[in-house]
């Protein structure tokens, strides 16, 4: 049987039908656009009638019938007012305007991109949260992420930047390893390069990671609102701990940063100090900065292990305070011996004043600094020359370094921890990690691994410190550059110079060299030769130690 062709009304009148639905399509559009205004009036006016509805609904009985005399009175004076309905007409109009305008939606949920990370997130998270022979897990492949995640942030780029999950109470959250594990997957799903920090609740058997924003390293060398005894290693998170001091931004403002304050003295729980990092991690950074704050209360030796010395510590040489600043083996052995002996001294005068009921001499009470840089070097140079290691010198110091007001700081590479002795790295309770790390190397010097995911790119003096057995902090160091250095801009070199205490007037001059032993020369030389030969290396110039 043949098919018969359709009429020619159906088959031609489907392209007039799709042209008529967009000719209604874009007159209904330009009729919104034209009637936007009326439509929003008409839509603020309902919501005010809701409005006085529920209001007049929630008036008392009692009070209606003076609420509709004021009202009446009201209506009764506009009337009567020139102008008044129209202007109470326009003011009407505005209130409902503004009453009907188009709100933006708030936002109640992810949207499909973030959906997306956070199931993949979940999916990463099985392996490690889930048992076989639990009969509701939590985590199951192809299960509800909705049911353990919650309070989810994202940044503009579609990253996390904040979440709180939910994990089975069987999970041994206890363990560093396992821990570990989970904060890994985290950290590589949420997104590289950024500082994460997870807040383990084990009584909920909840986790919170959240973004950490950098530290700010804008906080330059400055007088720090401290006492005697108490040294401001840098800055750290707000609300780590519980103090904070005003400081001085790079704009000139003033406010109030979270700062690490280590404590000294005979009363201090870790008088000592260890600071680690790779080259140019800043370690003599925070040196430079101790010795600016210590300067002022006490006294300071400054032994830097770099062979012949890059000048690091020049700005400090001659100045009041300053005992020596020594970068070879011979001025440094001399140095630490002379510091040994002090120490012995002050031990010895305190012990004398206490047994006669004195208070101890004001000699003994005053702050010595020994600040060590790089002693790996030094014990390389006396291994090879066959003298004392100079490690060995300051078992005095830091063995009884509290009661004698000695305090000892030492900073080494992250290579050359292994060579440090046994004695420093007992005594040096006070640990600074700086500069980008592993977390084994971090957690090798503070005893402890850090609380956050260490970024593979940070600013000079970026760490972390621990005080004892504290909590593990991350730390920034207030930039103290050197301020002979060409590179360096001239704020932060005019900062470090105003810190500097005066130099010491320079010693009369003595005689002539006419006899070589007078500079320091070879006595068995003439006068016509001496001045072309170079001089012989002293020792440190350091007050000699009065008898016990």
């Amino acid at each position: 049987m043949s098919r018969r062709p359709l009429p020619r009304i159906l088959s031609s009148g489907t392209a007039q039908i799709a042209r008529g639905r967009e000719l209604a399509r874009t007159a209904a559009d330009g009729a919104t656009d034209v009637l936007h205004p009326l439509i929003t009036v008409s839509r603020g006016l309902g919501k005010l009638a809701a409005a006085a509805r529920a209001r007049w609904a929630a008036t008392p009985r009692e009070r209606r019938g003076p609420t509709l005399f004021l009202g009446a009175a009201c209506v009764l004076v506009v009337a009567l007012l020139p102008y008044g309905p129209l202007i109470a007409l326009v003011g009407l109009m505005g209130a409902a305007a503004w009453k009907g305008r188009e709100r933006p939606v708030a936002r109640t949920g992810p949207d499909p991109v973030e959906t997306t990370r956070l199931k993949g997130l979940y999916e990463a998270l099985v392996p490690y949260l889930s048992l076989p022979e639990d009969p509701a897990p939590l985590y199951a492949h192809g299960g509800d992420w909705t049911a353990v995640f919650g309070d989810q942030a994202f940044d503009e780029d579609g990253r996390l930047t904040r979440l709180r999950l939910a994990y089975p109470p069987y999970f041994m959250d206890g363990e560093p390893a396992a821990r570990a594990r989970v904060e890994q997957v985290l950290h590589a799903k949420s997104g590289r390069g950024r500082e994460y920090l997870f807040d383990w609740d084990e009584e909920g058997n909840r986790l919170t990671l959240r973004v950490l924003p950098a530290l700010p390293t804008a906080i330059a060398a400055q007088r720090f609102v401290t006492v005697p005894g108490e040294t401001v290693l840098g800055f750290t998170d707000a609300g780590a701990v519980p103090r904070t001091v005003p400081v001085r931004t790079g704009d000139g403002g003033t406010e109030d940063a979270p700062a690490v304050v280590w404590r000294t003295g005979p009363r201090s729980p870790e008088p000592h100090l260890l600071a680690a990092g790779r080259p140019g991690a800043g370690t003599t950074t925070l040196l430079r900065s101790i010795a600016l704050q210590a300067l002022p209360h006490g006294d300071v030796i400054v032994i830097e292990g770099e062979g012949e010395g890059t000048g690091e510590y020049a700005c400090l040489t001659g100045r009041d305070g300053v005992l020596a600043v020594e970068c070879g083996l011979s001025g440094a052995l001399t140095c630490l011996e002379w510091a040994a002996r002090e120490t012995e001294r002050r031990l010895a005068a305190a012990n004398l004043a206490r047994q006669a009921g004195q208070p101890a001499p004001a000699d003994t009470r005053r702050p010595l600094w020994i600040l060590l840089d790089r002693p790996a070097v030094l014990g390389a140079l006396a291994a090879a020359e066959g003298r004392r290691d100079p490690q060995d010198l300051l078992e005095v110091p830091l063995r009884h370094g509290r009661a004698a007001q000695v305090t000892v700081v030492v900073a080494e590479r992250f290579d050359a921890l292994d060579t440090l002795s046994g004695t420093v790295r007992s005594h040096t309770g006070a640990r600074v990690a700086l500069g980008p790390a592993a977390p084994e190397q971090i957690a090798a010097v503070l005893d402890a691994p850090p609380h956050t995911t260490p970024v593979p790119h940070m600013p000079p003096g970026r760490g972390y410190a621990r005080l004892g057995t504290d909590p593990v902090l991350r730390l920034q160091v207030p930039a103290t550059p050197d301020p002979y250095d060409d590179a360096t801009s001239d704020a932060l070199c005019q900062a470090v110079l105003d810190l500097l205490p005066p130099r010491r007037p320079e010693p009369e001059p003595g005689p002539k060299p006419g006899v070589p032993g007078d500079l320091g020369l070879d006595p068995d030389l003439d006068a016509d030769t001496a001045p072309t030969l170079r001089k012989k290396p002293r020792p440190a110039t350091l007050p000699a130690p009065a008898e016990g």
